[in-house]
């Protein structure tokens, strides 16, 4: 099987970009969206063969969420116990043997204005998925805002106290990865640099100054099953682009 992430940054300006072709072209069973910047309300698109989910915050041109699936899920889910739905933060489809969940977590924001509420996310959101792990394996992926290791960025130096590479976004993601959790393309790729988001300003991507910041993340148990995990930095539309998982279910 074959899932696909990607923050478009705008769903909208992203198919002017060519979304459309990129998410034919990349043919995934589960395709999911953050920072799809719209309600699905003002859509006047859809694809063939997939069923949509969608999680729109209430604030008209930020955030949200979208999955779409040629799978059709048992059960789905919108927030952690009916919270940051205001955001449209999250999206958990129920499958008979795994949970998928797909995450827009908040940024800190410029110097960790919002760092508070971060940790506060985080520690739900640890808390929630060790709850589906505790029912059946579970498959995250998402713009997760967060740089793990120095690996992980460009310029982690100049980035020690900055929102993505502060130490307590990163003890956060540790301490899920501890909790029974793994994350899929530095397992497999160790020693690979990769990002997956580049600032708008200064060049960054024609100077490949990034941060990997989108992840494929699953519980350890499933790890054997995982074939592989892409970083598709060749794929522009976003200042993102999008992530992969190839998996045998």
């Amino acid at each position: 099987m074959k899932f696909v992430s990607w923050n478009t940054n705008g769903l909208r300006a992203a198919r002017r970009k060519g979304f459309d072709e990129v998410f034919k072209h990349l043919d995934a069973d589960i395709f999911a969206i953050q920072e799809t910047k719209m309600q699905e309300d003002q859509k006047d698109f859809s694809f063939e063969g997939y069923k949509e989910y969608w999680n729109s915050a209430d604030k008209k041109g930020y955030s949200g969420t979208l999955v779409y699936t040629r799978l059709t899920p048992n059960a789905v889910t919108y927030g952690i116990d009916g919270m940051y739905n205001d955001e449209g933060r999250l999206i958990t489809l129920e499958f008979d043997e795994y949970y998928f969940v797909t995450v827009y977590t908040p940024n800190s924001q410029e110097a960790l204005a919002r760092l508070e509420y971060r940790m506060e996310f985080e520690s739900h959101f640890k808390e929630y998925l060790k709850r589906l792990d505790n029912k059946k394996p579970v498959i995250l992926c998402g713009d997760l805002n967060v740089a793990h290791e120095r690996i992980d960025l460009k310029n982690p130096s100049n980035n020690r106290k900055n929102a993505g590479f502060s130490d307590e976004e990163r003890e956060k993601f540790t301490a899920l990865l501890k909790a029974g959790f793994t994350d899929t393309f530095r397992t497999l790729y160790c020693e690979t640099v990769k990002y997956s988001w580049w600032t708008y300003r200064f060049g960054a991507r024609k100077r490949n100054a990034g941060w990997r910041i989108d992840y494929f993340v699953v519980s350890t148990r499933l790890m054997d099953k995982v074939k592989d995990s892409h970083i598709h930095d060749t794929i522009h539309g976003s200042d993102h682009c999008p992530v992969s998982l190839d998996i045998d279910l």
